[in-house]
Protein backbone atom coordinates (compact mmCIF):
# COMPACT_ATOMS: atom_id res chain seq x y z
CA UNK A 1 0.00 0.00 0.00
CA UNK A 2 1.38 3.44 -1.14
CA UNK A 3 -0.28 5.19 2.08
CA UNK A 4 1.25 5.84 5.33
CA UNK A 5 -0.61 8.00 8.30
CA UNK A 6 -0.95 11.49 8.57
CA UNK A 7 -0.82 11.69 4.89
CA UNK A 8 -3.44 14.20 3.87
CA UNK A 9 -5.98 11.98 1.40
CA UNK A 10 -9.05 12.53 -1.16
CA UNK A 11 -11.66 10.29 -1.11
CA UNK A 12 -12.96 9.82 -4.77
CA UNK A 13 -15.58 7.47 -4.38
CA UNK A 14 -18.54 6.85 -1.71
CA UNK A 15 -20.74 9.52 0.11
CA UNK A 16 -17.69 11.82 1.34
CA UNK A 17 -16.39 12.37 -2.27
CA UNK A 18 -14.92 15.14 -3.17
CA UNK A 19 -13.62 15.53 1.04
CA UNK A 20 -10.22 15.43 2.10
CA UNK A 21 -9.09 14.30 5.82
CA UNK A 22 -5.73 12.85 7.71
CA UNK A 23 -5.36 9.43 7.66
CA UNK A 24 -4.94 7.80 11.20
CA UNK A 25 -4.85 4.46 10.95
CA UNK A 26 -4.06 1.61 8.34
CA UNK A 27 -5.53 -2.17 8.21
CA UNK A 28 -2.82 -3.58 5.26
CA UNK A 29 -4.88 -7.45 6.24
CA UNK A 30 -7.94 -5.82 5.10
CA UNK A 31 -6.61 -2.94 2.95
CA UNK A 32 -8.33 -0.28 4.77
CA UNK A 33 -8.20 3.23 6.00
CA UNK A 34 -9.52 5.14 8.47
CA UNK A 35 -9.58 8.84 7.60
CA UNK A 36 -10.09 11.83 10.69
CA UNK A 37 -13.23 13.03 10.75
CA UNK A 38 -14.78 11.44 7.51
CA UNK A 39 -17.26 8.36 6.67
CA UNK A 40 -19.55 8.95 9.58
CA UNK A 41 -21.65 6.90 11.17
CA UNK A 42 -24.17 6.76 14.55
CA UNK A 43 -23.11 4.38 16.91
CA UNK A 44 -25.96 3.36 19.65
CA UNK A 45 -23.86 2.74 22.97
CA UNK A 46 -25.40 1.11 26.03
CA UNK A 47 -24.84 3.18 29.79
CA UNK A 48 -21.35 1.98 31.16
CA UNK A 49 -18.87 3.53 32.83
CA UNK A 50 -17.26 5.16 29.91
CA UNK A 51 -20.35 6.56 28.71
CA UNK A 52 -22.67 7.00 31.60
CA UNK A 53 -25.31 8.37 29.62
CA UNK A 54 -25.42 6.06 26.75
CA UNK A 55 -26.69 7.71 23.74
CA UNK A 56 -26.15 7.78 19.83
CA UNK A 57 -22.19 8.32 18.93
CA UNK A 58 -20.46 9.60 15.79
CA UNK A 59 -18.24 6.59 15.09
CA UNK A 60 -15.70 6.94 12.18
CA UNK A 61 -15.27 3.69 10.18
CA UNK A 62 -12.71 2.81 7.49
CA UNK A 63 -12.39 3.28 3.82
CA UNK A 64 -11.39 1.08 0.93
CA UNK A 65 -8.09 2.02 0.24
CA UNK A 66 -9.04 1.83 -3.10
CA UNK A 67 -11.32 4.60 -2.65
CA UNK A 68 -8.93 7.35 -1.62
CA UNK A 69 -6.08 9.47 -3.76
CA UNK A 70 -2.79 10.77 -1.72
CA UNK A 71 -2.60 15.10 -1.97
CA UNK A 72 0.76 15.98 -2.62
CA UNK A 73 1.92 18.26 -0.17
CA UNK A 74 3.94 20.21 -3.48
CA UNK A 75 1.68 20.57 -5.85
CA UNK A 76 -1.75 20.15 -3.55
CA UNK A 77 -3.18 17.96 -6.24
CA UNK A 78 -4.17 14.40 -5.82
CA UNK A 79 -1.78 12.19 -7.62
CA UNK A 80 -0.86 8.66 -8.14
CA UNK A 81 2.52 7.85 -6.08
CA UNK A 82 5.23 5.85 -7.67
CA UNK A 83 8.26 4.51 -6.09
CA UNK A 84 11.81 6.82 -6.67
CA UNK A 85 15.22 5.59 -6.09
CA UNK A 86 17.13 8.23 -4.22
CA UNK A 87 20.44 7.20 -3.31
CA UNK A 88 20.44 3.59 -1.30
CA UNK A 89 16.58 4.49 -0.80
CA UNK A 90 13.54 3.94 -2.23
CA UNK A 91 11.09 6.79 -1.51
CA UNK A 92 7.43 7.94 -3.02
CA UNK A 93 7.03 10.52 -5.43
CA UNK A 94 4.39 12.39 -7.08
CA UNK A 95 3.48 11.43 -10.76
CA UNK A 96 2.40 14.38 -11.59
CA UNK A 97 5.15 16.74 -10.49
CA UNK A 98 8.06 14.00 -10.20
CA UNK A 99 8.84 15.04 -6.31
CA UNK A 100 9.20 12.71 -3.43
CA UNK A 101 6.54 12.83 -0.50
CA UNK A 102 8.30 11.19 1.99
CA UNK A 103 10.17 13.33 4.15
CA UNK A 104 13.53 11.68 5.13
CA UNK A 105 13.57 9.66 8.58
Amino acid sequence: MKLRRNDTVLIIKGKDRGKTGKVVRINLERSKVLVEGLNQYKKHEKPSKKYPQGGIMDVSMPIEASNVMLICPTCKKAARVKAKNTGREKRRACVKCGEVVDAAK
